[in-house]
């Protein structure tokens, strides 16, 4: 009899652990993450610290000093802007105030007068669209009201191979045609495809690469994947590169879908995807301070892990919350939010708010989900023309829930 009361009793035992893991990690992406952070470095684990409310204080992790920060609420309205989209991936403003959006099926979409025209300004000829991959990131160049140029980038498949180019597109009277080649053979694949796109303060354009689901490329100078790129806007390789004629700015990535630089001290934030359990422990999605020529540790370390040599994450998501992108809040419609970063989370269904500290180098002092925000996958999130943050959803790729509408561009103001 003993022995069978035993037998209950570790049972239960087990049967508590593991409700307490499924609260912990159900807290972990339903709740609003508010938490003051000490210190330079921060790894956030979801599942081993508790999410607060905003007018807690966490006391510090160390014995560093710790700036004083008031946490508020903060006030927000969300709204639909556009409706009725096919996995928008990214999407810039034109100077007449026309948007342009990339679906990953392929199309470039614009949104005139608030209105999505039936009709694409653009459809990718080769296009290999499928699990992650497909048409992907965009950027607009800064003399885009002379040259008329932008920047995409897609998959696509030569000889069972999937590789990645970067396209410059040149518009004519309201449609857009292939221009040239900016770089090419970028190695793909259905996952860990990359391809963000954006144009730096150098007036440089930058290209995040995923490792193509072959980890050991990200340590491989001399491979284009798992990296961030940088080039000029004609494709040749900058003189002042970390390396001489080598694209290669940073290495050690495995799937970096993110990049924006402070609006005052132009350091470079990026966000990646974690392991997925079939290369390596789940979560460990990060926020990484990128400098030229470093080494990000990818395959070699990831989570809390470090190496000599490779830079440690500013922040550590465990359990994953997919960081799809990143931008600087420039605006002036939410004060509060001035110069704060943002990003969307596709796993994690939400935006997640990055504070950093007034200083010429990255300090994070706050970090939150943003609250009530629960139209599903968020994957781009960039700074409008009105002073406001437009953000997509990513619901019919596969992975979420379409609602009605989806997919949707909406309007985060006051």
């Amino acid at each position: 009899m003993k022995k069978i009361f035993s037998i209950i009793g570790v049972i239960i035992l087990i049967s508590a652990a593991g409700w307490q893991f499924w609260l912990k990690d159900y807290l972990a992406h339903n709740s609003s993450q508010k938490m003051l952070i000490a210190g330079e470095t921060v790894r956030m684990n979801t599942q081993n610290n508790s999410v607060t409310d905003a007018d807690t204080d966490i006391s510090e992790k160390d014995s560093q000093s710790v700036e004083t920060v008031e946490v508020k609420n903060v006030e927000y309205t969300i709204e639909s802007v556009v409706t009725g989209l096919q996995v928008p991936w990214d999407f810039v403003f034109l100077p007449d105030g026309k948007m342009l959006i990339t679906e990953r099926p392929g199309t470039i979409r614009v949104v005139d007068n608030g209105q999505l025209q039936t009709e694409p300004v653009f459809t990718v000829p080769d296009l290999k669209a499928q699990s992650e991959a497909g048409q992907m990131g965009m950027a607009l160049d800064p003399d885009f009201s002379q040259n008329r140029f932008i920047y995409i980038c897609w998959a696509y498949e030569n000889n069972g191979q999937m590789l990645n180019k970067v396209v410059r597109l040149k518009e004519s009277q309201g449609k857009f045609t292939q221009d040239v080649a900016i770089l090419d053979e970028i190695p793909s694949a259905l996952n860990h495809a990359g391809c963000r796109l954006d144009i730096g303060p150098d007036q440089k354009l930058y290209v995040t690469t995923g490792d193509a689901t072959e980890k050991n490329l990200a340590q491989d100078i001399n491979s284009l994947a798992g990296k961030i790129l940088r080039l000029n806007l004609d494709g040749t390789v900058p003189a002042d590169n970390p390396i001489s004629n080598n694209p290669v700015y940073s290495l050690g990535h495995r799937n970096p879908q993110g990049i924006a630089w402070h609006p005052i001290y132009n350091y470079l934030i990026s966000t990646e995807h974690g392991p997925s359990v079939f290369d390596g422990p789940a979560g460990g999605d990060e926020v990484n301070w990128i400098q030229a020529g470093h080494n990000y540790g990818w395959p070699i370390v990831s989570h809390t892990n470090s190496a000599t040599g490779m830079d440690d994450p500013l922040i550590v998501f465990t359990p994953a919350e997919a960081p799809a992108s990143g931008t600087f809040y420039t605006g002036d419609v939410i004060p509060e939010f001035k110069n704060n970063f943002f990003f969307g989370a596709l796993k994690g269904e939400g935006i997640i708010r990055v504070v950093f500290a007034d200083t010429a180098t990255p300090k994070v002092i706050l970090y939150e989900k943003l609250p009530q925000i629960q139209v599903g996958r968020i994957r781009t999130i960039k700074n409008a023309p009105d002073g406001s943050l437009y953000f997509t959803t990513s619901n019919r790729d596969g992975r979420g829930s379409a609602k009605t509408g989806d997919d949707q561009i909406y309007r985060l103001a006051k």
